[in-house]
């Protein structure tokens, strides 16, 4: 099987380029990522055709899904916060890219399609847990254009009969995921102030509840997905409904990172879904036999991938020089 990955440098696609070309099935594996948010040092050494570009560039598209058996489509803009400063980046890339995704697909021959969409898109809607029948109710720009994106996946299903396969992410956290930026999620921050010896950000009270999935998982999932050709162009909630507040999320870091993690609270921020878990109904009856892996192992796994790179970081500086704070 011969596999492109849009957004494949990014945290989720290189984690998932990693699992794909270490497997006896699959035998070429294409990247297409702008570099926008990934970068080309994730999937360095791994044996992937690495093509850099926009997806919103259609000759582009059309070479990389060029002789491809299915794509995993998970190029976007990520981040709440983000879309409410620029909605119409947002749009751009999430939205509009994955119609220039789905369109490229077609033209391809009928490729497989794969696409993340977002738990973002219940938004409002206060029921829990969330499934997938849920009337949406979305809260922030970013979470439209994920419901645009799973939208657009099952029209194209219908009108062309194209095979596809949306997803909705849940909070995916684990290795590779970055820490020294802006918008980057609780569990990496969290971890790297925690090992830096700087406080821990807490927006809001910390009662907010997640349902945090380890990115292996996730990649364990998209590559069944693949193989097992697994067609649905219903959403699938892609997490087990494993429900946390992020203050019972500390003592989780605490114990991995052997630190205890000192708080600092500041204002909420607009457009954040209090909560959020899922309903795992129909990921079961796709995959009965995936087991995710349990929270603790999967914070252990990100501090010590942290450590790793705290420590290779600094070796790269003359001794006496400090390391600024690692891109992870």
């Amino acid at each position: 099987m011969k596999v492109a990955i849009t957004g494949g440098a990014g945290f989720i696609g290189s984690n998932l380029a990693r699992a794909l070309i270490d497997h006896p099935k699959i035998n070429q594996v294409r990247v297409v990522d702008n570099l926008s948010t990934g970068c080309e040092a994730n999937i360095a050494g791994l044996g992937v055709d690495f093509f850099e570009g926009d997806i919103q560039n259609a000759g582009l598209l059309d070479q990389v899904f060029r002789g491809m058996d299915a794509v995993v489509h998970l190029a976007a803009l990520p981040s709440v916060p983000r879309s409410v400063r620029d909605p119409m980046a947002s749009h751009q890339a999430n939205a509009t890219g994955t119609l220039q995704v789905l369109e490229a697909a077609r033209r391809a021959g009928g490729l497989h399609v794969i696409a993340a969409s977002s738990s973002s898109v219940y938004g409002a809607n206060p029921r829990l847990p969330k499934h997938e029948d849920l009337t949406t109710a979305p809260m922030s720009p970013y979470a439209v254009t994920k419901l645009a994106t799973e939208a657009y996946l099952g029209a194209y299903h219908h009108s062309f009969d194209l095979p596809v396969l949306p997803f909705r992410f849940f909070n995916v956290y684990g290795p590779g995921q970055r820490a020294d930026h802006a918008y980057a999620a609780v569990i990496p921050k969290w971890i790297s102030a925690t090992l830096a010896g700087q406080p821990a950000t807490v927006y809001g009270d910390g009662t907010q509840t997640r349902d945090f999935t380890y990115v292996g998982t996730v990649c364990r999932v998209l590559t069944d997905a693949l193989l097992l050709r697994i067609v649905e162009p219903r959403p699938v909630n892609l997490a087990f409904g494993t429900r946390i507040s992020l203050l019972d999320l500390i003592p989780e870091i605490e114990t991995a990172t052997g630190h205890p993690v000192e708080r600092e609270h500041v204002s909420a921020r607009p457009s954040d879904v209090p909560h959020s878990q899922a309903d795992n109904g129909r990921l079961r009856a796709l995959f009965p036999t995936v087991a995710p892996v349990a929270l603790e192992e999967g914070i252990s796994a990100t501090a010590d991938w942290f450590r790793t790179s705290v420590m290779n970081a600094a070796s790269s500086y003359p001794q006496g020089r400090r390391a600024a704070e690692p891109d992870s």
